[in-house]
């Protein structure tokens, strides 16, 4: 198993971090620059009928919120372009199936953000059926006003319940989010004005940024690779998870089939391929993985997850999928540590996330 010499906590709370150079301070009492308009009061939380009936659902955290375990993610069908007639319709079938919570982002689909406006279409008529989330990957406070801005634009919507620091990888990345003008003040300018719910972390590269955030600042909730090949190479089992129980933060998994890496189902692309997808990056292979879809939803809902976001490319993944959820009965100790050793020779293209090289 790899590891990586971890850095040590400043184990700051949300109180000194308020004290850090007053930037932060001297942002909440700041009028926005930007064309956000802030909520005079947030609505309550959102609910979806058929959720109860569709699935288990499980605290998110110490929102309040209880959250299907299985949640739709922004990406697949949710980032090509052009595709409203497969991906908008997958949004609503999966609301109609109870799925309650929401994933996307500022950067899925590219500059378009593709994600967002598929998303949107449905939000405009059904905000109030699911818990929406995005995220800015900007490190700066005046960037990720502009993402913020444009977010609301596209979805369609003047909150979001839950604004995220998207891929929190390296310590570079901490140290400029929580500068002087960095990405948090804006953060904590927006939850403020009422235009975002909750706050958020998300990562999938190694667990030591993370883990420093959670010591900066009190988030509500991380988003975090979670898959059975997890412990074999920079586990975030090991520090990271347990942190995020004891600060009884929402715990959302992704990740899970690892672009279907994982999947015995899966069939590799030509190699020559994978080296020209964003994906593949320096990890490539011929084989197939070893779990069953279901496997992977078993392994990493048997975590101590609030719920798992997994993308899809058509309604039948999608219907799978909520069917699996359904159907989760949690697997014991034994049975998760078979997993893991039967996960080990797909680890590295399962976790390929965290083989390509970062600043």
């Amino acid at each position: 198993m790899s590891k990586e010499t971890s850095a040590s906590p400043r184990n700051k709370g949300r109180r000194d971090f308020l004290k850090i150079g007053g930037a932060a301070t001297a942002a909440l009492l700041t009028p926005s620059a930007f064309a956000v308009t802030p909520n005079k009061s947030l609505p309550g939380l959102p609910s979806n009928p058929r959720t109860p009936a569709a699935m288990p659902t499980r605290n998110l955290g110490k929102t309040g919120y209880k959250v299907g375990i299985f949640s739709l993610g922004g990406q697949a069908s949710l980032e090509k372009a052009n595709n409203f007639d497969v991906a908008v319709p997958i949004v609503e079938r999966a609301l109609d199936l109870g799925v309650n919570y929401i994933d996307t982002s500022s950067i899925y689909g590219g500059p378009e953000r593709w994600s967002e406006q598929y998303v949107g279409k449905v939000m405009a008529k059904r905000r109030n059926e699911a818990f929406l989330a995005t995220k800015t990957k900007e490190r700066t406070r005046e960037a990720s006003m502009r993402m913020i801005e444009k977010s609301l634009q596209l979805l369609q919507t003047d909150h979001v319940d839950l604004w995220q620091l998207h891929d929190v990888g390296t310590m570079f990345d901490v140290d400029q989010i929580f500068a002087k003008g960095g990405a948090m003040e804006a953060l904590l300018d927006m939850q403020q004005q009422k235009v975002v719910r909750y706050l958020g972390i998300t990562g999938h590269y190694r667990p030591e940024a993370l883990i420093e955030c959670i010591h900066r600042h009190d988030f509500d909730c991380i988003l975090m690779a979670m898959n059975a090949a997890d412990p074999h190479h920079y586990s975030f089992n090991e520090a990271l998870l347990p942190l995020a129980v004891e600060k009884q933060m929402g715990i959302i998994g992704m990740k899970i089939p690892g672009r279907g890496r994982i999947l015995s189902t899966w069939t590799p692309p030509p190699i020559e391929q994978q080296k020209h997808s964003w994906e593949g990056m320096t990890i490539q292979t011929d084989k197939p993985g070893t779990l069953t879809m279901r496997e992977a939803m078993n392994y990493t809902l048997s975590r101590p997850v609030s719920t798992v976001i997994i993308g899809c490319d058509t309604i039948a993944q999608l219907e799978e999928n909520v069917q699996l959820a359904r159907d989760f009965t949690p697997i014991n100790d034994k049975q998760q540590t078979e997993l893991v050793a039967r996960a080990e020779p797909c680890a590295k293209p399962s976790l390929f996330f965290r083989f390509y090289d970062r600043p």
